[in-house]
């Protein structure tokens, strides 16, 4: 009984920990350089939810995502405009990581999600296709714990609908962190 409630107060303290590191992150790195331009207002309103997967197996956070998938596409844009599922326990290996965007992207597609809701990676090791592992521009998609961004189409539809250049955002970010570099990007996250 006694070591059931250390365990449950150890994994919520872990949560909070990983839930708080995201928040810094988001508002440090994502919307503090701008790399989602519509970020800032689900963020001042609070309609970002974090959720925290206890998952330690790929299978477990496979329905954790499913659960989380189906909580946001139930929920109103008004409370909930989008989710970040974070998950500290799986996945570490940034290859493991991306092979399981297949299986996302395959689970969107049975739950008939797909043009619905997308999901966005993250990863601390995140690394693009034929880019170097210490490349700058690795760390716009990178964060402090692997989690997945479920996102909703008709929102991203509509935020990039009054921009000049949507495309452009991708370029920009990229721009942004080369010119911040590794050391820059080091004393941000130390910050």
């Amino acid at each position: 009984m006694i070591g059931d409630r250390i365990s449950t107060m150890q994994e919520s303290s872990q949560q909070q920990a990983a839930i708080e590191s995201t928040r810094q992150w988001l508002e440090k790195v994502v919307i503090g350089l701008n790399l989602c331009p519509f970020a800032a207002t689900p963020w001042r309103q609070g309609r970002i939810r974090f959720r925290v997967s206890a998952a330690t197996e790929v299978q477990q956070l496979a329905e954790d995502l499913v659960e989380e998938l189906l909580t946001l596409q139930a929920s109103n844009p008004a409370d909930c405009e989008t989710s970040l599922l974070i998950h500290p326990d799986v996945l570490h290996d940034f290859l493991d990581y991306n092979d399981f965007l297949d299986l996302a992207d395959h689970l969107l597609e049975e739950l008939d999600l797909a043009g619905t809701l997308q999901i966005a990676s993250f990863h601390p090791d995140y690394q693009f296709a034929d880019s170097a592992p210490d490349d700058p521009a690795n760390c716009t998609n990178r964060s402090p714990y692997p989690m997945l961004h479920l996102l909703r189409e008709a929102s991203i539809t509509a935020a990039t609908a009054n921009l000049p250049e949507p495309d452009a955002i991708f370029e920009r970010n990229i721009e942004t962190l080369r010119r911040l570099g590794m050391d820059g990007w080091q004393a941000l996250i130390d910050s």
